[in-house]
């Protein structure tokens, strides 16, 4: 009776568990033309429509109360409730998209399946065992009468250990007996064949995926070997070249950004780039009072880059091609024999800027000004020249704002040839005054233009009216003169009349 109530109680508990997963798929929501509908009625009109609702409901109707009339050792009753596995599996895969740890959680996930179908033989098995009666023959569970094998977690240990032998065939078990023992046997058999290749093949695409980054990276590992030993490389950079790989790999550095992040639209590729980049850039200098559209852009355009200890980032005199901001490490500026030591750079300094920008009046035009030297491992984002200068032409304030920030920094320090940028700025005044009054004369070409069309306009207008007019009195010229001939003609008829009178 004791076993009875637990077994109830946790019957109960999953049931209200299914009923509460019920409530909560009304409330789930889903996605219409893109966008995600929250609207409650809606919700709840679109899962009543769906198959897997209706299997919710069906797994969750009070089948057992059969038990009232049949009893409590049936629970054959309650086989309604795996109706609720396909919400399992969904939830397994959505952990799975959603876990920083799939290969793990792909692992727990087969396991769990496999302790399921064992439990579940294991049930057969028992049951099977109950009909043809206990101790019956070698094959069954033993007679449940015999202290050792008669209580409840003795019985249940017994038929899981008796199935995981039968399914995974590691292990003997006693031969059967009768037809139907024979029967669930092979079943049992062809089971376990199927769960074998199926763990087998699982559990080997799953190392193949957890040591697949590892297998690539020996490759490049091993072929640079052969590489270095066709071409005899020394024995001194063959070490730090593989000094320089197993860096990488104890570091977790090996994964290349560009082509894991290829898959995704620009947009996403923009944002990550922003969370992981943008704050390291906007400590450089030059930087600090551009736009932040220029500063997304150049983000897009960082390249990360490692180095090993003793290697020379760039040496004085050297032409600028690109700029270094520091992320990790240590990096001195040397003198010329590489071993004095002036200043040390640590995270979050930058050098290499001024050079590419090719400020006009600098002393060293594109040319680097010092020697900067590794002292450890150290990882540096790269920004090259042609990178920077094809963002400066979507962004031309941004041009002017990096120029007078370059020029700040190199008179400060002393590299700038104030003479020049005299003569470079009265050039540049010049010009500008040039450009105002080519500007100007423009304007009045323009002007005058118009002004000599509205005088042609204005004189065409007069011609026309003065035209008009002299129609208008050509008309009333012919209308006088015919009225005088009138008259005259009527004269000299009357005097014609008079005469003969």
């Amino acid at each position: 009776m004791q076993h009875l109530t637990i077994w109830l109680t946790i019957d109960y508990i999953s049931d209200v568990i299914y009923i509460l997963d019920v409530f909560v798929r009304l409330r789930t929501g889903f996605l219409e033309q893109g966008l995600l509908v929250k609207d409650l009625k809606k919700l709840q009109d679109h899962c009543i429509k769906t198959l897997q609702f209706k299997l919710d409901i069906i797994a969750v109707l009070p089948t057992d109360l059969g038990y009232l009339a049949v009893g409590f050792h049936y629970p054959e009753l309650r086989f309604n409730r795996l109706l609720k596995l396909p919400r399992v599996f969904e939830f397994c895969d959505r952990t799975e998209t959603r876990t920083n740890y799939p290969n793990v959680f792909r692992i727990g996930n087969l396991l769990l399946y496999l302790l399921i179908i064992i439990h579940w033989n294991a049930c057969l098995y028992y049951a099977i065992s109950k009909n043809i009666g206990f101790g019956s023959d070698s094959w069954v569970y033993p007679n449940i009468s015999d202290p050792y094998h008669g209580y409840l977690a003795r019985e249940y240990i017994y038929c899981l250990y008796w199935s995981t032998l039968t399914l995974t065939t590691i292990g003997e078990t006693p031969p059967p007996v009768l037809d139907v023992e024979f029967l669930f046997v092979v079943f049992d058999f062809l089971v376990g064949v199927l769960i074998f290749a199926t763990i087998v093949g699982n559990v080997g695409s799953m190392i193949s995926n957890m040591n697949a980054s590892r297998a690539d990276f020996q490759a490049k590992v091993d072929a640079i070997k052969h590489y270095m030993q066709f071409r005899k490389v020394s024995k001194e950079v063959e070490t730090r070249v593989i000094k320089w790989f197993d860096y990488l790999w104890a570091n977790k550095k090996t994964v290349d950004e560009s082509d894991v992040l290829k898959g995704l639209p620009d947009k996403l590729k923009a944002e990550i780039a922003i969370n992981v980049h943008l704050d390291t850039l906007k400590k450089v200098r030059i930087f600090q009072d551009c736009e932040a559209g220029f500063l997304v852009e150049l983000v897009l355009k960082l390249r990360p880059q490692v180095f090993s200890p003793g290697d020379y980032i760039c040496r004085k005199g050297d032409i600028g091609k690109e700029m270094y901001i520091i992320k990790e490490g240590k990096l001195a500026v040397v003198a010329d024999d590489g071993v004095t030591q002036y200043v040390t750079l640590t995270a979050g300094s930058c050098f290499g800027e001024i050079s590419i920008l090719n400020i006009q009046g600098s002393k060293m035009g594109n040319r680097r000004t010092a020697n900067i030297r590794s002292i450890g491992y150290s990882d540096l984002f790269r920004l090259s020249k042609d990178d920077l200068m094809e963002a400066l032409v979507e962004f031309p304030e941004a041009k002017k704002v990096l120029e007078e920030r370059g020029k700040e920094i190199l008179l400060k320090e002393g590299l700038l040839d104030e003479g020049h940028v005299e003569v470079v700025m009265g050039v540049k005044d010049m010009e500008e005054k040039v450009e105002r009054l080519e500007s100007n004369l423009d304007s009045l070409q323009t002007r005058f233009a118009r002004l000599l069309n509205e005088y042609d306009s204005t004189q065409q207008k007069f011609k026309q009216r003065i035209t008009s007019i002299e129609k208008k009195l050509k008309q009333l010229d012919i209308e006088y003169v015919s009225d005088g001939l009138d008259s005259v003609s009527e004269t000299e008829g009357s005097k014609n009349e008079n005469d003969k009178h």
